[in-house]
């Protein structure tokens, strides 16, 4: 049936502004066949991706052997050419092979690329720029060489040839067919190191944000999630109390909850872990090699007066200027009576390789340090792996009592209030010069430059930094929340050697402590690097009258498009949640943005109910999440929670689906869900769909 002049405008309406968002979000992962790429296991051997891609080991193998059947290894054309044919595992390469009258069998190749390098400085700074023309790089040096069975071809579907001279007879006319327009720098494009986004202009960070649609897929209380080093669907979690178990995660619109064994853990630690309000299994990491070698650590807390393996040096010495016996504790405790510890453990792999392993070995391996807390609050404890260096970080609060009344966080030599650098693929012979524990120092500390920091040290100036992320977007970008003592709570984006102001700044403004047995530190004395978002006290809607902030992940999944990259973070008692974006990229000023939050429809375990409110009650937000998948989680004390498709809450996103109450697109359709995940294939669907739709209109 017809449908009326009314209805087919407002599809037609619908499908146009659905369109123009869809274009200002170009640039969308996606292969050649309009499928999504894949996360691979390791690195392909041939072409070198990493993390996702378009090809697997089967597809690398088979463009390694097209090009050894060219026999121009070892060459400079040889290199180009070898670019140009791995161009297709680019997770990019939907956007790079632009459809044409023709199909491709090379990429669009940049005819101008802007390329930038960045200081590590807050904000970064961009330092040089430089230009380059590869369409006419490649011209140039492969113009004469013998290719057999070339992967260049003549325009109009003109038969290959050898040589490039074959087929063209200048650059002009080489790069007319094969390369990007003049200046286009909002087209994807081959740069020779990988495709060229115009990074200014639309992106997923340009859509509006309506809320964030959440399911219940777990129950239990936890701390920690960690995705399975094997790039599958399955996570670790860990509980406070010092357990931690190996789970399933269900595909995202299964209708399943997670698969846990809450009977089996992975690993039981709880006889060595003191479990009370700030102390427990507090951090939980597994080594990049984890696969093969099968390490990971733990992270976690113990008393000294009940277990004979909790020793270690204590973080208040006379190498700080604090004495233990003169230390005024809270609460009766001994001085350094409870330690943080991080401890190695290996999968039990005698059944397998360690990435099919269900049960660690409960006998640690060895102790990586043990550091004496000298209060019994402000211990951080989360540990995480750089993922450019391979190095582990670890976050130290700075270890109690009210206002760091020891000044520990500014004091260089102490790891207390500061994110700690150490490499646990190069343990020390003999004894360690700083007493710490077994591990090397990265040669690049800070302390390389500046012999007044401790050789740990990364950074300094921290309260209580609770959850940090890199961004797997920018993996050089690594946020972390620092929770505040009385008034304001922030994110700080952290670099080497950068200062972060506690106790001499909470927040922006600068604090007085109550009392200062050890010293202070002038505001003259240091280069704070101030919060790059956060939020005041005053500003919570929280009916226990205090606030305290629980770091995020930039979102990078393709489910809620709205959200991509846009960093998340909330305060722990679960009234408010928020997402900042950086703008302009580069620049270290972020937008941020209140993010309203329910709880989906189809939500396999059924949300609570906040009393008097549609709001799902998540009791208290502990930590986020993020799997294989990039997709983003809560772990709250009632339960695991995973970010969905907003339309499941009701909330619009333009290139998802349609505001509630307006007539549905094709885009929404059951039968175009995956389609509809990816702008790319959803412009090209749409180009077809507005052609009838007009058809439609003109015939009414």
């Amino acid at each position: 049936m017809r449908p009326s002049t009314v209805s087919a405008a407002v599809f037609f309406t619908a499908a146009v502004l659905l369109l123009v968002a869809v274009q200002d979000g170009h640039c969308a992962q996606l292969c050649m066949d309009s499928s999504f790429p894949r996360t691979i296991n390791g690195s392909l051997s041939f072409c070198g991706y990493n993390g996702t891609s378009c090809c697997n080991a089967t597809d690398d193998a088979a463009v390694q052997k097209q090009f050894a059947a060219m026999n121009i290894s070892g060459t400079p054309c040889g290199d180009i050419v070898k670019n140009i044919l791995c161009a297709r595992c680019n997770p990019y390469a939907g956007d790079l092979f632009t459809v044409t009258t023709t199909e491709r069998t090379v990429p669009l190749l940049c005819t101008t690329t802007a390329v930038s390098s960045r200081l590590s400085t807050n904000p970064p700074e961009t330092t040089t720029t430089t230009t380059t023309d590869y369409c006419s790089e490649v011209w140039d040096t492969c113009k004469n060489v013998p290719i057999p069975d070339s992967p260049f071809q003549a325009p109009k579907g003109g038969a290959a040839a050898p040589k490039l001279t074959d087929l063209w007879q200048s650059t002009t006319e080489f790069c007319a067919a094969l390369g990007s327009t003049s200046g286009d720098s909002s087209s994807p494009c081959l740069s020779g190191d990988g495709a060229a986004f115009n990074a200014t202009t639309g992106g997923p960070t340009s859509l509006p944000v309506n809320g964030m649609c959440l399911e219940r897929i777990g129950n239990g209380s936890f701390l920690n999630m960690a995705a399975h080093p094997d790039g599958s669907n399955r996570v670790f979690l860990s509980n406070q109390a010092g357990k931690v178990f190996l789970a399933t995660v269900p595909a995202q619109s299964s209708g399943k909850a997670m698969e846990i064994d809450a009977a089996n853990p992975f690993l039981d630690i709880t006889d060595e872990v003191h479990f009370d309000n700030e102390f427990g299994l507090m951090g939980l990491a597994f080594h990049p090699g984890f696969a093969t070698n099968g390490r990971f650590f733990v992270s976690y807390n113990c008393d000294k007066t009940q277990s004979a393996t909790c020793a270690g040096r204590c973080a208040c010495n006379s190498d700080v200027g604090c004495d233990p016996s003169k230390l005024g504790v809270d609460n009766g405790a001994q001085p350094c009576q409870f330690q943080s510890v991080i401890a190695e453990y290996s999968a039990n792999a005698t059944s397998g390789s360690p990435a099919t392993a269900t049960a660690a070995n409960p006998t640690e391996v060895r102790r990586i340090m043990t550091l004496g807390l000298p209060f019994t609050t402000h211990h951080g404890g989360q540990i995480l792996f750089g993922p450019d260096d391979g190095y582990m970080y670890f976050a130290m609060g700075d270890g109690g009592s009210v206002g760091d009344p020891w000044n520990f966080a500014q004091n260089k030599k102490s790891l207390l209030g500061k994110i700690v650098r150490i490499d646990v693929n190069t343990m020390p012979s003999g004894n360690t010069t700083s007493g710490w524990g077994n591990y090397g120092i990265p040669k690049d500390n800070p302390s390389s430059s500046d012999p007044t920091f401790a050789p740990e040290v990364y950074a300094l100036g921290f309260k209580n930094p609770w959850r940090c992320s890199f961004d797997s977007g920018k993996p050089s970008y690594m946020y972390c929340a620092d929770v505040g003592q009385a008034v304001y709570e922030e994110v700080d984006l952290v670099i080497k050697g950068g200062d972060y102001g506690w106790r001499v700044f909470e927040g922006t403004e600068p604090y007085t402590p109550l009392s200062t047995p050890g010293g202070n530190t002038s505001v003259a004395s240091i280069d704070a690097i101030g919060p790059i978002m956060g939020y005041a006290h005053n500003a919570v809607n929280s009916n226990v009258g205090s606030a305290s902030i629980t770091g995020g992940y930039v979102y990078r999944s393709t489910v809620d498009p709205c959200l991509a990259g846009r960093y998340l973070y909330a305060d722990l008692y679960a009234k408010s949640m928020w997402a900042g974006t950086e703008s302009p990229e580069g620049s270290g000023v972020y937008n941020v943005t209140a993010l309203p939050f329910a709880c989906s429809k189809s939500s396999p375990i059924p949300c609570d109910v906040a009393a008097g409110s549609a709001l799902p009650s998540l009791g208290y937000i502990f930590s986020f999440g993020e799997d294989n998948g990039k997709d983003v989680y809560l772990l709250t004390s009632k339960g695991v929670y995973r970010v969905v498709d907003p339309a499941e809450c009701g909330y619009a996103c333009p290139i998802k689906s349609s505001a509630p109450g307006m007539s549905q697109t094709p885009a929404a359709s059951a039968g175009t869900a995956v389609v509809a995940r990816d702008p790319a294939a959803l412009a090209a669907m749409l180009v077809g769909v507005l052609v009838v739709l007009v058809s439609l209109l003109t015939s009414v």
